[in-house]
């Protein structure tokens, strides 16, 4: 049975045990309501000795007259302690009174820095966000030690440590010292790659900014571990793969490990090389009537057949931009359609021109620069405020800036502009030193031992002048020159200057006299296309020929005295090579006139031009092959000695200086030519040795002529002068040195005349400091 209870029974039960349960809740609610009431009468602020304790109270989120609220006092605290003023901060209250007691930060007095050697204090201090009079906290001398472990760890010092000691001083300030070990240099011990069977390690090596250390990278930075340079060397193999033919390339991995001295790094590649592909059906689709595939195609660098080259194929992109844009389609985008065959390994490109959004220039604003002129820099700009926007003259400017030499760093960006249609182009440019104080010392075959000194400036007050002052000495010729340019005369694309020249040269070995030479040369340069530029000059010089050694050729000594020769001329120089500088594909052919006879003692027309062409036969083997030639005809007047060709020398390896042409059989003197004309077949190659030795060897041939003398020169029958052809083989290495270039050639005729000054070695070495 179950036993029952009163229902009366049970609620006075459940009634009881409800006035237990209020109970205890009102006993633990009432003192915190007790401390929540109340009204604050005052804000009392206790320990303050820079900071006003009106700017106390101005963080606080209670005000005399408010409610005691614990809610709004812990966000008043919170807040203080977040200004970063203060280093402790207590609220407490004391009736009516709520006190703030604070322990200030110290000021900082000073920031050094000790044990640094490789980084200064001014690249030290430019990391560091803390500086003098600023409040200190921990917090930020911890983030200022991780910046500075950063840049030393980017540096490639990885062992560097960095301990900030604070110095107490009087007034609440301090002394911030930061203690620095910085170790040794963190070495690339070894680079290694996983997974490459087409290429090998050592020239995978040579594309990568990384490089293993050697004794010889000691004034470098390329032997130092950069997390940042790591990742542009996984897109530095990408791109090498792609432009030869890789078109499956991928890195899988690339992972550096550091030993646990943290003295060296190894860093290893893993790679998917793929099958080489060659390009297969290349083809264009335009939208434009008056535009067909057929005028787009020659502007085409990828040809059908030849290896796939993912550079040519953004080449062949821009090239083509740029033609749009001179037809008047300023707003297209050419994009790559490419169809991959894997059986065949050929990848077809579809070049497809569509319309792209229409889009202005609003602006361009220039930054960064403080001591060249803004309009230095927009005159190097393809696009102007206003014109259609074209991402190939944008990249096309960029170039033309960096080209001028003034600047370090240049990096053109854009952003929208007011409106969609519209975009601004942002230039920020950071300068460096364009002034030149330099001392040259070198030796050659030709002038011996030579000393020069040059002063330049550049960037004459920032206008982009250049204005040159240079002397030079050697035993055999002593020169003194000013020149001067103005890239944009008239405010138009268009060089102008001058050069004004004083020469003494001893030819007594070749043509036993010494000839002195003052002169001026006004000059202007202008471009036609992209690749055709022009040139036009006008040269005034007088030449006097004296000091005859003993036996000097009678031919010589009737030229005796001085002449003046009043000349205008021209040059037209067409230049496709990749590279001016390092060219390895391309040519550049260069033709030129000079007429002689606008007032003085000479008249003649002298005619030159040259053409060379490169080729890569392979990885860095550069094939090159070049044809110069001149002629030089009098005008109802004999040709004058120093106007004649003489040829030889650096011209001409395996013979001297006017070591063949015309010479008088019975002195040996070199008489010059009037005509002339040498061709020669170059290859350049590595030795061997790492490419940042510099250090190139090359084979030659040369085959090649020098005659004629104008018949009223000659009154008797000593002159030798045969139009035979002269040849030379030989070889060379070249080593582009700390010290200057230098340049060692080895030629042995094997055509040559009787009278003809053969020249088995000769040596040439300069450096400008």
């Amino acid at each position: 049975m179950h036993s029952s209870v009163p229902m009366t029974g049970r609620l006075r039960g459940a009634c009881a045990g409800c006035l237990a349960l209020l109970a205890l809740l009102l006993a633990g609610i009432g003192p915190a309501l007790a401390q929540s009431s109340g009204v604050i009468r005052e804000i009392r602020v206790e320990g303050n000795q820079r900071i006003e304790a009106d700017t106390v109270r101005s963080y606080m989120q209670v005000a005399p007259g408010d409610a005691y609220n614990l809610e709004r006092v812990d966000r008043s605290l919170k807040t203080l302690f977040a200004t970063g003023l203060f280093a402790d901060v207590i609220l407490q209250r004391e009736g009516e009174v709520l006190v703030v007691r604070v322990v200030e930060n110290p000021i900082i007095n000073r920031i050094a820095f000790e044990g640094n050697r490789k980084l200064s204090d001014d690249a030290l201090s430019a990391e560091v966000q803390l500086k003098p009079r600023i409040v200190y906290t921990r917090t930020k001398v911890q983030a200022d030690v991780q910046r500075l472990v950063q840049l030393y760890r980017r540096s490639g010092r990885f062992a560097a440590t960095i301990e900030p000691k604070v110095i107490q001083l009087p007034q609440n300030r301090v002394d911030l010292v930061f203690e620095i070990y910085e170790g040794d240099a963190t070495e690339i011990s070894r680079i290694n790659f996983v997974g490459n069977k087409q290429f090998s390690d050592g020239r995978l090596r040579e594309a990568l900014a990384t490089k293993e250390t050697r004794w010889w990278r000691i004034f470098g930075t390329s032997d130092s571990y950069d997390p940042d340079k790591l990742t542009f060397d996984r897109e530095q193999l990408r791109r090498f793969y792609l432009s030869n033919g890789y078109a499956d390339f991928r890195v899988v991995s690339a992972v550096a490990e550091l030993t646990p001295e943290h003295d060296a790094f190894f860093i290893t590649f893993t790679v998917e090389e793929g099958e080489e592909y060659k390009f297969g059906k290349i083809d264009v689709q335009s939208p434009y009537k008056d535009v067909t595939a057929e005028q787009l195609k020659p502007f085409l660098r990828s040809k059908e057949g030849n290896v796939y080259n993912a550079e040519l194929v953004d080449k062949s992109i821009e090239d083509m931009t740029f033609e749009l844009g001179r037809l008047g389609y300023a707003f297209v985008e050419i994009r790559p359609a490419v169809t991959r065959d894997k059986d065949n390994r050929t990848v077809g490109i579809v070049y497809e021109i569509k319309e792209g959004p229409r889009v202005y220039v609003e602006r361009i604003d220039i930054s960064g620069n403080v001591r060249t002129l803004d309009k230095v820099i927009r005159r190097e700009f393809r696009l102007a405020e206003g014109d259609a926007f074209n991402t190939a003259k944008m990249r096309r400017s960029r170039t033309r800036i960096r080209g001028l030499g003034f600047f370090e760093k240049v990096d053109i960006n854009q952003r929208p502009g007011s409106t969609p249609d519209k975009t601004i182009i942002t230039v920020d440019v950071s300068e460096k030193s364009t002034g030149e104080l330099s001392f040259g010392a070198g030796y050659s075959t030709s002038d011996s031992i030579l000393a020069d000194v040059q002063i330049r400036e550049r960037n004459l007050v920032g206008t982009g002048q250049d204005l040159r002052l240079g002397f030079s000495i050697s035993p055999r010729r002593q020169q003194i020159d000013l020149g001067y340019t103005e890239p944009y005369f008239l405010d138009r694309e268009l060089a102008a200057g001058f050069d004004i020249f004083r020469r003494r040269q001893d030819l007594e070995r070749q043509s036993s006299y010494s000839l002195d030479t003052t002169g001026l040369t006004l000059r202007t340069g202008f471009p036609i296309t992209e690749s055709l530029t022009g040139a036009v000059n006008y040269r005034i010089r007088e030449d006097d020929i004296h000091s005859f050694a003993a036996g000097a050729s009678p031919y010589i000594r009737r030229e005796a005295g001085a002449k003046i020769t009043s000349a205008i001329g021209y040059t037209l120089t067409y230049d496709k090579r990749d590279d001016r500088i390092d060219p390895r594909d391309g040519y550049v052919l260069r033709g030129s006139q000079e007429l002689a006879g606008l007032g003085g003692d000479n008249r003649y027309i002298k005619s030159t031009a040259t053409f060379i062409h490169y080729y890569e036969v392979f990885d860095e083997v550069i094939w090159s092959n070049g044809l110069e030639g001149g002629h030089v005809q009098g005008l109802d007047k004999d040709v004058d000695l120093f106007s004649r060709f003489f040829v030889g020398g650096d011209s001409f390896r395996g013979f001297k200086n006017g070591g063949i042409g015309t010479r008088d059989n019975t002195t040996g003197d070199a008489l010059g030519a009037n005509t002339f004309g040498v061709a020669t077949s170059e290859l350049t190659f590595p030795v061997g040795l790492p490419n940042e030795f510099g250090i190139k060897g090359r084979i030659f041939s040369q085959l090649g002529t020098a005659f004629g003398i104008d018949e009223d020169a000659v009154p008797g029958n000593t002159i030798v002068d045969s139009s035979s052809l002269r040849a030379t083989v030989g070889f060379g290495i070249s080593w582009t040195s700390p010290f200057g270039p230098i340049r060692v050639d080895i030629g042995f005729p094997i055509l040559k005349e009787e009278d003809d000054r053969k020249e088995t070695f000769r040596f040439n070495f300069g450096t400008r400091l």
